[in-house]
Protein backbone atom coordinates (compact mmCIF):
# COMPACT_ATOMS: atom_id res chain seq x y z
CA UNK A 1 0.00 0.00 0.00
CA UNK A 2 1.28 3.44 -0.94
CA UNK A 3 2.34 5.41 2.17
CA UNK A 4 1.53 9.07 2.77
CA UNK A 5 4.55 11.40 2.65
CA UNK A 6 5.27 15.07 3.27
CA UNK A 7 7.65 17.15 1.18
CA UNK A 8 9.68 20.07 2.48
CA UNK A 9 11.81 22.31 0.26
CA UNK A 10 14.26 24.87 1.59
CA UNK A 11 16.30 27.62 -0.04
CA UNK A 12 18.97 28.89 2.33
CA UNK A 13 21.95 31.19 1.72
CA UNK A 14 24.08 28.56 0.04
CA UNK A 15 22.10 25.31 -0.10
CA UNK A 16 18.96 24.07 -1.85
CA UNK A 17 17.36 21.19 0.06
CA UNK A 18 14.45 18.77 -0.20
CA UNK A 19 13.25 16.37 2.49
CA UNK A 20 10.64 13.62 2.32
CA UNK A 21 9.01 12.53 5.59
CA UNK A 22 6.87 9.60 6.61
CA UNK A 23 3.62 9.88 8.60
CA UNK A 24 5.48 9.72 11.94
CA UNK A 25 7.84 12.56 10.95
CA UNK A 26 10.81 10.31 10.27
CA UNK A 27 13.08 11.17 7.37
CA UNK A 28 12.59 8.91 4.33
CA UNK A 29 15.02 10.69 2.06
CA UNK A 30 16.73 14.01 1.54
CA UNK A 31 18.76 15.73 -1.16
CA UNK A 32 20.90 18.83 -1.06
CA UNK A 33 22.76 20.97 -3.58
CA UNK A 34 25.31 23.55 -2.49
CA UNK A 35 25.09 26.68 -4.62
CA UNK A 36 28.10 27.18 -6.87
CA UNK A 37 30.32 30.22 -6.47
CA UNK A 38 32.67 31.12 -9.32
CA UNK A 39 36.40 30.87 -8.51
CA UNK A 40 37.80 34.07 -7.08
CA UNK A 41 34.48 35.30 -5.69
CA UNK A 42 33.68 35.38 -1.98
CA UNK A 43 29.93 34.96 -2.48
CA UNK A 44 26.93 35.04 -4.78
CA UNK A 45 25.00 37.91 -6.25
CA UNK A 46 21.59 37.67 -4.69
CA UNK A 47 19.73 37.39 -8.00
CA UNK A 48 22.07 34.54 -8.98
CA UNK A 49 21.18 32.83 -5.71
CA UNK A 50 17.47 32.79 -6.60
CA UNK A 51 18.24 31.51 -10.11
CA UNK A 52 20.30 28.60 -8.79
CA UNK A 53 17.66 27.63 -6.22
CA UNK A 54 14.99 27.60 -8.94
CA UNK A 55 17.22 25.48 -11.18
CA UNK A 56 18.11 22.99 -8.43
CA UNK A 57 14.65 22.26 -7.04
CA UNK A 58 13.24 19.99 -9.81
CA UNK A 59 16.27 17.70 -9.71
CA UNK A 60 16.21 17.44 -5.90
CA UNK A 61 12.47 16.72 -5.83
CA UNK A 62 12.95 13.98 -8.42
CA UNK A 63 15.82 12.53 -6.37
CA UNK A 64 13.86 12.19 -3.10
CA UNK A 65 10.86 10.59 -4.85
CA UNK A 66 12.89 8.13 -6.94
CA UNK A 67 11.89 4.46 -6.55
CA UNK A 68 9.31 5.15 -3.84
CA UNK A 69 5.72 3.95 -3.66
CA UNK A 70 4.12 6.89 -1.93
CA UNK A 71 1.36 9.47 -2.05
CA UNK A 72 2.19 13.10 -1.39
CA UNK A 73 -0.08 14.46 1.37
CA UNK A 74 1.30 17.99 1.83
CA UNK A 75 4.10 20.36 0.83
CA UNK A 76 5.89 23.15 2.64
CA UNK A 77 8.33 25.87 1.53
CA UNK A 78 11.08 27.28 3.74
CA UNK A 79 13.77 29.86 3.01
CA UNK A 80 16.08 32.40 4.62
CA UNK A 81 14.11 35.04 6.53
CA UNK A 82 13.81 38.74 5.80
CA UNK A 83 14.91 40.49 2.67
CA UNK A 84 13.10 42.32 -0.07
CA UNK A 85 11.39 41.01 -3.18
CA UNK A 86 9.16 43.63 -4.82
CA UNK A 87 6.91 42.93 -7.82
CA UNK A 88 4.72 45.03 -10.12
CA UNK A 89 1.22 44.22 -11.38
CA UNK A 90 2.72 42.24 -14.25
CA UNK A 91 4.41 40.02 -11.60
CA UNK A 92 7.86 41.21 -12.67
CA UNK A 93 10.50 41.68 -10.02
CA UNK A 94 11.36 45.37 -9.81
CA UNK A 95 14.86 45.21 -8.33
CA UNK A 96 17.26 42.30 -7.69
CA UNK A 97 16.56 40.29 -4.54
CA UNK A 98 17.95 42.02 -1.44
CA UNK A 99 18.73 39.59 1.40
CA UNK A 100 19.19 39.84 5.15
CA UNK A 101 22.88 40.54 4.53
CA UNK A 102 22.16 43.93 2.96
CA UNK A 103 23.27 46.45 5.56
CA UNK A 104 22.54 49.72 3.71
CA UNK A 105 19.26 50.17 5.57
CA UNK A 106 20.66 51.85 8.69
CA UNK A 107 18.88 55.21 8.25
CA UNK A 108 15.54 53.52 7.57
CA UNK A 109 15.82 51.07 10.47
CA UNK A 110 16.75 53.87 12.90
CA UNK A 111 13.86 56.10 11.77
CA UNK A 112 11.29 53.31 11.96
CA UNK A 113 12.54 52.13 15.35
CA UNK A 114 11.98 55.63 16.70
CA UNK A 115 8.58 55.97 15.01
CA UNK A 116 7.28 52.59 16.20
CA UNK A 117 9.05 52.62 19.62
CA UNK A 118 10.07 49.11 18.65
CA UNK A 119 13.36 47.65 17.45
CA UNK A 120 13.27 47.42 13.65
CA UNK A 121 16.41 45.59 12.44
CA UNK A 122 18.32 46.45 9.28
CA UNK A 123 17.41 43.15 7.64
CA UNK A 124 13.60 43.42 7.96
CA UNK A 125 11.54 43.91 4.82
CA UNK A 126 10.00 47.13 6.12
CA UNK A 127 13.52 48.57 6.56
CA UNK A 128 14.36 47.70 2.96
CA UNK A 129 11.13 49.29 1.76
CA UNK A 130 11.59 52.51 3.69
CA UNK A 131 15.25 52.77 2.68
CA UNK A 132 14.18 52.53 -0.97
CA UNK A 133 11.74 55.37 -0.25
CA UNK A 134 14.43 57.48 1.44
CA UNK A 135 16.71 56.87 -1.54
CA UNK A 136 13.91 57.94 -3.92
CA UNK A 137 14.11 54.69 -5.88
CA UNK A 138 11.76 54.88 -8.86
CA UNK A 139 10.47 51.34 -8.51
CA UNK A 140 8.64 52.00 -5.23
CA UNK A 141 5.59 53.61 -6.88
CA UNK A 142 5.15 50.47 -9.01
CA UNK A 143 5.09 47.95 -6.15
CA UNK A 144 2.08 45.66 -6.23
CA UNK A 145 3.42 42.89 -3.98
CA UNK A 146 6.23 42.65 -1.45
CA UNK A 147 7.37 39.32 -0.04
CA UNK A 148 10.22 37.13 1.17
CA UNK A 149 11.99 34.32 -0.69
CA UNK A 150 9.77 31.66 0.93
CA UNK A 151 6.70 33.73 0.12
CA UNK A 152 7.85 34.09 -3.49
CA UNK A 153 8.36 30.36 -4.07
CA UNK A 154 5.04 29.59 -2.38
CA UNK A 155 3.31 32.13 -4.63
CA UNK A 156 4.86 30.53 -7.71
CA UNK A 157 3.58 27.06 -6.87
CA UNK A 158 0.16 27.93 -5.41
CA UNK A 159 -0.78 31.34 -6.77
CA UNK A 160 -1.41 32.47 -3.16
CA UNK A 161 0.12 35.66 -1.72
CA UNK A 162 0.44 34.45 1.87
CA UNK A 163 3.15 34.02 4.47
CA UNK A 164 3.57 32.04 7.65
CA UNK A 165 3.38 34.22 10.75
CA UNK A 166 6.99 33.47 11.75
CA UNK A 167 8.37 34.67 8.42
CA UNK A 168 5.90 37.58 8.35
CA UNK A 169 7.24 38.73 11.73
CA UNK A 170 10.55 39.43 9.95
CA UNK A 171 8.78 41.75 7.51
CA UNK A 172 6.83 43.92 9.97
CA UNK A 173 6.05 43.60 13.72
CA UNK A 174 3.23 41.22 14.63
CA UNK A 175 0.56 41.99 17.22
CA UNK A 176 0.45 38.88 19.49
CA UNK A 177 -3.22 39.57 20.28
CA UNK A 178 -4.44 39.56 16.68
CA UNK A 179 -1.69 37.34 15.21
CA UNK A 180 -1.47 39.80 12.33
CA UNK A 181 0.68 42.76 11.37
CA UNK A 182 0.51 45.55 13.96
CA UNK A 183 -2.37 47.80 12.86
CA UNK A 184 -0.89 50.67 14.89
CA UNK A 185 2.46 50.48 13.11
CA UNK A 186 0.87 50.12 9.68
CA UNK A 187 -1.13 53.30 10.34
CA UNK A 188 2.05 55.13 11.44
CA UNK A 189 3.93 53.98 8.34
CA UNK A 190 1.15 54.96 5.94
CA UNK A 191 1.01 58.42 7.53
CA UNK A 192 4.81 58.74 7.32
CA UNK A 193 4.95 58.06 3.57
CA UNK A 194 1.63 59.72 2.64
CA UNK A 195 3.35 62.89 1.27
CA UNK A 196 5.00 60.69 -1.37
CA UNK A 197 1.61 59.96 -2.92
CA UNK A 198 2.20 56.30 -3.69
CA UNK A 199 -0.79 54.46 -5.22
CA UNK A 200 -0.70 51.78 -2.46
CA UNK A 201 -1.19 51.42 1.28
CA UNK A 202 1.07 49.05 3.19
CA UNK A 203 -1.61 46.38 3.70
CA UNK A 204 -2.23 46.39 -0.08
CA UNK A 205 1.23 45.05 -0.86
CA UNK A 206 2.00 42.70 2.04
CA UNK A 207 1.27 38.94 2.06
CA UNK A 208 -1.63 37.64 4.14
CA UNK A 209 -0.45 36.29 7.52
CA UNK A 210 -1.25 32.65 8.39
CA UNK A 211 -0.33 30.64 11.51
CA UNK A 212 0.81 27.03 11.32
CA UNK A 213 -2.01 24.60 10.66
CA UNK A 214 -3.93 26.96 8.35
CA UNK A 215 -4.35 26.01 4.70
CA UNK A 216 -2.22 28.22 2.51
CA UNK A 217 -3.44 26.99 -0.87
CA UNK A 218 -2.94 24.02 -3.13
CA UNK A 219 -0.29 23.04 -5.64
CA UNK A 220 -1.34 24.33 -9.06
CA UNK A 221 -0.64 22.51 -12.35
CA UNK A 222 1.91 25.24 -13.16
CA UNK A 223 3.45 24.89 -9.71
CA UNK A 224 3.77 21.14 -10.09
CA UNK A 225 5.65 21.60 -13.36
CA UNK A 226 7.97 24.19 -11.82
CA UNK A 227 8.94 21.86 -8.98
CA UNK A 228 8.89 18.50 -10.69
CA UNK A 229 9.42 17.56 -14.32
CA UNK A 230 9.23 13.83 -13.55
CA UNK A 231 5.52 13.81 -12.71
CA UNK A 232 5.68 12.78 -9.05
CA UNK A 233 3.84 15.93 -7.96
CA UNK A 234 0.18 16.38 -8.84
CA UNK A 235 -1.96 19.50 -8.68
CA UNK A 236 -4.29 19.81 -5.71
CA UNK A 237 -1.87 18.83 -2.94
CA UNK A 238 -2.35 21.14 0.12
CA UNK A 239 0.53 23.48 0.96
CA UNK A 240 1.22 24.80 4.46
CA UNK A 241 2.11 28.45 5.16
CA UNK A 242 5.66 29.20 3.98
CA UNK A 243 8.14 29.87 6.75
CA UNK A 244 11.58 31.31 7.34
CA UNK A 245 14.57 29.33 8.52
CA UNK A 246 14.18 30.59 12.06
CA UNK A 247 10.68 29.16 12.34
CA UNK A 248 11.55 25.81 10.77
CA UNK A 249 14.58 25.61 13.06
CA UNK A 250 12.26 25.97 16.05
CA UNK A 251 10.08 23.17 14.72
CA UNK A 252 13.07 20.93 13.94
CA UNK A 253 14.38 21.30 17.49
CA UNK A 254 10.99 21.03 19.25
CA UNK A 255 11.37 24.58 20.53
CA UNK A 256 8.00 26.27 19.93
CA UNK A 257 6.72 26.01 23.52
CA UNK A 258 7.17 28.92 25.95
CA UNK A 259 10.37 28.70 28.05
CA UNK A 260 12.15 26.78 25.30
CA UNK A 261 14.71 28.02 22.82
CA UNK A 262 17.11 27.04 20.10
CA UNK A 263 20.37 28.23 18.65
CA UNK A 264 21.26 27.86 14.99
CA UNK A 265 24.96 28.11 14.27
CA UNK A 266 26.18 27.86 10.71
CA UNK A 267 26.99 30.56 8.11
CA UNK A 268 25.17 32.97 10.39
CA UNK A 269 23.89 32.34 13.89
CA UNK A 270 20.76 33.19 15.77
CA UNK A 271 19.06 32.25 19.00
CA UNK A 272 15.31 32.03 19.50
CA UNK A 273 13.87 32.14 23.01
CA UNK A 274 10.08 31.68 23.26
CA UNK A 275 8.86 34.19 25.84
CA UNK A 276 6.21 33.99 28.53
CA UNK A 277 5.67 37.77 28.33
CA UNK A 278 6.91 40.80 26.42
CA UNK A 279 10.28 42.35 27.28
CA UNK A 280 10.33 45.42 29.50
CA UNK A 281 11.62 47.65 26.69
CA UNK A 282 12.96 47.50 23.12
CA UNK A 283 16.61 46.50 22.60
CA UNK A 284 18.53 47.22 19.42
CA UNK A 285 20.28 43.85 19.71
CA UNK A 286 17.07 41.82 20.00
CA UNK A 287 14.47 41.17 17.29
CA UNK A 288 10.92 40.41 18.37
CA UNK A 289 9.51 37.74 16.07
CA UNK A 290 7.16 34.78 16.50
CA UNK A 291 7.01 31.01 16.37
CA UNK A 292 5.16 29.47 13.39
CA UNK A 293 2.05 29.40 15.57
CA UNK A 294 2.36 33.01 16.72
CA UNK A 295 4.03 32.94 20.16
CA UNK A 296 6.38 35.84 20.91
CA UNK A 297 10.09 35.13 20.44
CA UNK A 298 13.21 37.09 21.38
CA UNK A 299 15.67 36.61 18.53
CA UNK A 300 19.35 37.51 18.57
CA UNK A 301 20.57 37.41 14.98
CA UNK A 302 24.26 37.55 14.09
CA UNK A 303 25.49 37.96 10.53
CA UNK A 304 28.66 35.95 11.14
CA UNK A 305 29.31 32.56 12.65
CA UNK A 306 31.48 29.76 11.22
CA UNK A 307 32.65 31.18 7.86
CA UNK A 308 35.96 32.51 9.20
CA UNK A 309 36.47 29.42 11.37
CA UNK A 310 36.01 27.27 8.26
CA UNK A 311 38.52 29.42 6.38
CA UNK A 312 41.19 28.74 9.02
CA UNK A 313 40.48 25.01 8.97
CA UNK A 314 40.87 25.05 5.19
CA UNK A 315 44.31 26.58 5.77
CA UNK A 316 45.23 23.56 7.90
CA UNK A 317 43.86 21.37 5.11
CA UNK A 318 46.25 23.05 2.65
CA UNK A 319 49.15 22.43 5.04
CA UNK A 320 48.24 18.76 5.34
CA UNK A 321 48.04 18.44 1.55
CA UNK A 322 51.44 20.15 1.28
CA UNK A 323 52.88 17.39 3.44
CA UNK A 324 51.30 14.80 1.16
CA UNK A 325 48.91 13.51 3.84
CA UNK A 326 45.40 12.48 2.69
CA UNK A 327 42.75 14.80 4.09
CA UNK A 328 39.53 13.63 5.74
CA UNK A 329 37.65 16.83 6.54
CA UNK A 330 35.52 15.21 9.26
CA UNK A 331 38.69 13.99 10.95
CA UNK A 332 40.37 17.39 10.54
CA UNK A 333 37.42 19.24 12.07
CA UNK A 334 37.16 16.68 14.85
CA UNK A 335 40.83 16.83 15.85
CA UNK A 336 41.06 20.63 15.75
CA UNK A 337 37.74 21.18 17.55
CA UNK A 338 38.55 18.69 20.30
CA UNK A 339 42.08 20.08 20.68
CA UNK A 340 40.52 23.48 21.32
CA UNK A 341 39.05 22.11 24.54
CA UNK A 342 42.59 21.65 25.85
CA UNK A 343 43.16 25.42 25.60
CA UNK A 344 42.78 28.01 28.34
CA UNK A 345 39.20 28.82 29.28
CA UNK A 346 39.84 32.50 28.38
CA UNK A 347 41.77 31.55 25.20
CA UNK A 348 45.00 32.81 26.74
CA UNK A 349 44.22 36.40 25.78
CA UNK A 350 43.79 35.70 22.06
CA UNK A 351 40.86 37.36 20.27
CA UNK A 352 39.20 36.62 16.94
CA UNK A 353 36.72 38.80 15.06
CA UNK A 354 34.96 36.59 12.50
CA UNK A 355 33.38 39.50 10.62
CA UNK A 356 33.04 38.37 7.02
CA UNK A 357 30.32 41.01 6.83
CA UNK A 358 29.11 43.76 9.15
CA UNK A 359 27.60 42.92 12.52
CA UNK A 360 24.67 45.10 13.62
CA UNK A 361 24.67 43.68 17.17
CA UNK A 362 28.08 45.26 17.77
CA UNK A 363 27.31 48.32 15.66
CA UNK A 364 29.54 47.62 12.66
CA UNK A 365 28.13 48.16 9.18
CA UNK A 366 31.11 46.49 7.53
CA UNK A 367 33.42 43.69 8.59
CA UNK A 368 36.96 42.43 8.21
CA UNK A 369 38.05 39.06 9.62
CA UNK A 370 40.72 39.75 12.19
CA UNK A 371 42.89 37.75 14.59
CA UNK A 372 44.33 39.83 17.44
CA UNK A 373 47.02 38.99 20.00
CA UNK A 374 49.75 40.62 22.02
CA UNK A 375 53.29 39.35 22.51
CA UNK A 376 52.53 38.12 26.03
CA UNK A 377 49.40 36.14 25.17
CA UNK A 378 49.46 32.32 25.28
CA UNK A 379 49.71 31.69 21.55
CA UNK A 380 49.35 27.97 20.84
CA UNK A 381 47.16 25.81 18.61
CA UNK A 382 44.61 24.93 21.30
CA UNK A 383 44.04 28.57 22.25
CA UNK A 384 44.03 29.58 18.58
CA UNK A 385 41.24 27.14 17.75
CA UNK A 386 39.37 27.93 20.94
CA UNK A 387 39.28 31.67 20.21
CA UNK A 388 37.80 31.00 16.76
CA UNK A 389 35.14 28.76 18.29
CA UNK A 390 34.40 31.45 20.89
CA UNK A 391 34.20 34.08 18.16
CA UNK A 392 31.57 32.01 16.32
CA UNK A 393 29.12 32.57 19.20
CA UNK A 394 30.66 35.67 20.82
CA UNK A 395 28.17 38.17 19.39
CA UNK A 396 25.36 35.74 20.17
CA UNK A 397 26.49 35.82 23.80
CA UNK A 398 26.42 39.63 23.90
CA UNK A 399 22.76 39.63 22.84
CA UNK A 400 21.69 36.78 25.11
CA UNK A 401 23.37 38.33 28.14
CA UNK A 402 20.67 41.01 27.92
CA UNK A 403 17.89 38.40 28.01
CA UNK A 404 19.27 36.32 30.88
CA UNK A 405 21.05 38.95 32.97
CA UNK A 406 18.88 42.05 32.49
CA UNK A 407 15.43 40.69 31.60
CA UNK A 408 15.83 37.61 33.83
CA UNK A 409 14.29 35.35 31.19
CA UNK A 410 13.82 31.72 32.30
CA UNK A 411 14.18 28.73 29.99
CA UNK A 412 13.64 25.03 30.54
CA UNK A 413 15.48 23.79 27.45
CA UNK A 414 17.77 25.21 24.71
CA UNK A 415 18.59 23.09 21.67
CA UNK A 416 21.48 23.65 19.27
CA UNK A 417 21.50 22.85 15.57
CA UNK A 418 23.68 23.66 12.57
CA UNK A 419 27.22 23.01 11.37
CA UNK A 420 28.94 24.13 14.60
CA UNK A 421 27.47 21.10 16.40
CA UNK A 422 28.50 18.39 13.93
CA UNK A 423 31.61 17.52 15.99
CA UNK A 424 29.99 15.88 18.99
CA UNK A 425 30.23 17.69 22.27
CA UNK A 426 32.48 20.58 21.25
CA UNK A 427 30.07 23.18 19.89
CA UNK A 428 27.66 22.31 22.70
CA UNK A 429 30.29 22.91 25.38
CA UNK A 430 31.34 26.23 23.82
CA UNK A 431 27.74 27.48 23.54
CA UNK A 432 26.88 26.27 27.05
CA UNK A 433 29.77 28.35 28.37
CA UNK A 434 28.74 31.36 26.30
CA UNK A 435 25.17 31.62 27.57
CA UNK A 436 25.64 29.77 30.87
CA UNK A 437 22.87 27.30 30.15
CA UNK A 438 22.60 23.57 29.39
CA UNK A 439 22.50 22.89 25.64
CA UNK A 440 20.86 19.88 24.00
CA UNK A 441 21.54 18.54 20.52
CA UNK A 442 19.25 16.06 18.77
CA UNK A 443 20.23 13.61 16.08
CA UNK A 444 17.77 15.37 13.78
CA UNK A 445 19.16 18.83 14.50
CA UNK A 446 21.25 18.95 11.36
CA UNK A 447 18.32 18.20 9.04
CA UNK A 448 17.55 21.89 8.76
CA UNK A 449 14.76 23.84 7.16
CA UNK A 450 13.47 21.23 4.72
CA UNK A 451 12.71 18.78 7.53
CA UNK A 452 11.14 21.48 9.72
CA UNK A 453 8.81 22.76 6.99
CA UNK A 454 7.83 19.21 6.01
CA UNK A 455 6.77 18.70 9.64
CA UNK A 456 4.59 21.80 9.33
CA UNK A 457 3.09 20.25 6.20
CA UNK A 458 2.28 17.15 8.25
CA UNK A 459 0.76 19.34 10.97
CA UNK A 460 -1.54 20.90 8.36
CA UNK A 461 -3.17 17.63 7.25
CA UNK A 462 -2.35 15.15 10.02
CA UNK A 463 -3.72 16.88 13.12
CA UNK A 464 -7.01 15.11 13.74
CA UNK A 465 -6.90 15.87 17.47
CA UNK A 466 -6.65 19.65 16.80
CA UNK A 467 -3.57 19.85 18.99
CA UNK A 468 -1.40 22.91 19.40
CA UNK A 469 1.79 22.82 17.36
CA UNK A 470 3.85 22.26 20.54
CA UNK A 471 1.70 19.28 21.61
CA UNK A 472 1.67 17.83 18.08
CA UNK A 473 5.47 17.91 17.91
CA UNK A 474 5.85 16.48 21.40
CA UNK A 475 3.37 13.63 20.87
CA UNK A 476 3.77 12.69 17.20
CA UNK A 477 7.35 13.59 16.30
CA UNK A 478 9.72 13.80 19.25
CA UNK A 479 7.91 11.60 21.82
CA UNK A 480 9.89 12.97 24.75
CA UNK A 481 13.28 12.95 22.98
CA UNK A 482 15.23 15.79 24.56
CA UNK A 483 18.52 14.95 22.85
CA UNK A 484 21.95 14.81 24.47
CA UNK A 485 22.53 17.62 26.98
CA UNK A 486 25.78 19.26 28.09
CA UNK A 487 25.86 21.66 31.05
CA UNK A 488 28.36 24.50 31.41
CA UNK A 489 31.25 24.30 33.87
CA UNK A 490 32.05 27.20 36.18
CA UNK A 491 35.56 27.39 34.73
CA UNK A 492 34.30 27.60 31.13
CA UNK A 493 31.69 30.24 32.00
CA UNK A 494 34.23 32.41 33.82
CA UNK A 495 36.71 31.99 30.96
CA UNK A 496 34.19 32.97 28.30
CA UNK A 497 33.15 36.00 30.37
CA UNK A 498 36.79 37.13 30.50
CA UNK A 499 37.15 36.52 26.77
CA UNK A 500 34.04 38.52 25.89
CA UNK A 501 35.20 41.51 27.97
CA UNK A 502 38.49 41.47 26.04
CA UNK A 503 36.48 41.05 22.83
CA UNK A 504 34.29 44.09 23.53
CA UNK A 505 37.31 46.18 24.57
CA UNK A 506 39.00 45.35 21.26
CA UNK A 507 36.06 46.28 19.01
CA UNK A 508 37.67 49.66 18.10
CA UNK A 509 40.50 47.61 16.53
CA UNK A 510 37.98 45.80 14.32
CA UNK A 511 36.25 49.07 13.46
CA UNK A 512 39.57 50.65 12.46
CA UNK A 513 40.40 47.59 10.32
CA UNK A 514 37.16 47.95 8.36
CA UNK A 515 38.06 51.56 7.47
CA UNK A 516 41.19 50.35 5.73
CA UNK A 517 39.59 47.31 4.11
CA UNK A 518 40.53 46.77 0.48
Amino acid sequence: MSQKVYLGIDTSCYTTSAALLAEDGSLLDEARQILSVKPGRCGLQQSEMVFQHTRNLPRLVEEVFADKDCTLAAIGVSAMMHGYMAFNKEEEILVPFRTWRNTNTGPAAAALSELFVYNIPLRWSISHLYQAILDNEEHVSNIDYLTTLAGFIHWQITGQKVLGIGDASGMLPIDPATKNYSAEMIAKFDKLVAPKGYPWKLTDILPKVLPAGENAGFLTPEGAKRLDVSGHLKAGVPVCPPEGDAGTGMVATNAVKQRTGNVSAGTSSFSMIVLEKELSKPYEMIDMVTTPDGSLVAMVHCNNCTSDLNAWINLFKEYQELLGIPVDMNELYGKLYNHALAGDADCGGLISYNYISGEPVTGLADGRPLFVRSANDKFNLANFMRTHLYASVGVLKIGNDILFNEEKIKVDRITGHGGLFKTKGVGQRILAAAINSPISVMETAGEGGAWGIALLGSYLVNNEKKQSLADFLEDKVFAGDAGIEISPTAEDVAGFNTYIENYKAGLPVEEAATRFKK
